[in-house]
């Protein structure tokens, strides 16, 4: 079967982050500029060979100065690790309405774990213009402080000001390369 390249559409894709805040709220913040860049047998996904970067610098959480503090040497280290990197190594089906796992490489201030992503595949269609794309919907948590960011705080009464766990959100559509 002929191999299919798939390139990233960044006006209709997301890659966001949620934490947890004084353990009471959550923080979102999202990378601005990533890739995501997928090979696949045909139209066939559970065969793809998908990568992924998002360049560090981009982040934000809609506050200048938290983002500042991200990309600082405490979280980050943006100067230092300019990319976060996916790799995945593995892509199986769970039940046949579409729900995924996706397992893989991710990279974070050059310390590289294994996670696996819950994938909902929203499918494949032709838009106005003649493109074939596809969908996705990416979940997950990691614990930051496995891959480095070990800043913590906590407050008078002893509470954790920033939880390890960090849920990962992503909305994905890939256009089809002639």
């Amino acid at each position: 079967m002929a191999s299919t390249k798939w390139v990233l559409d960044p006006t209709h894709s997301e890659i966001q982050f949620k934490i947890r805040h004084l353990m009471i709220s959550n923080v979102t913040g999202q990378f601005t500029k990533f890739e995501v860049s997928a090979e696949t047998d045909g139209e066939d996904f559970s065969t793809a060979k998908v990568s992924f970067t998002a360049e560090v610098d981009s982040v934000t959480t809609g506050n200048e100065q938290r983002d500042g503090h991200l990309k600082s040497a405490d979280f980050f280290d943006a100067a230092k690790f300019p990319q976060i990197k996916f790799v995945a190594t593995k892509y199986e089906s769970v039940d046949n309405d579409g729900s995924y796992e996706l397992y893989g490489d991710l990279t974070i201030r050059d310390v590289t774990k294994s996670v696996k992503l819950d994938v909902e595949f929203g499918g494949i269609a032709k838009d106005p213009w003649g493109n074939t794309r596809a969908g996705f919907e990416i979940n997950g948590k990691v614990n930051r402080k496995e891959f480095g960011l070990q800043w913590h705080a906590v407050t008078e009464a002893g509470g954790v000001v920033v939880s390890d766990d960090v849920r990962i959100h992503c909305a994905v559509e890939l256009i089809k390369q002639a």
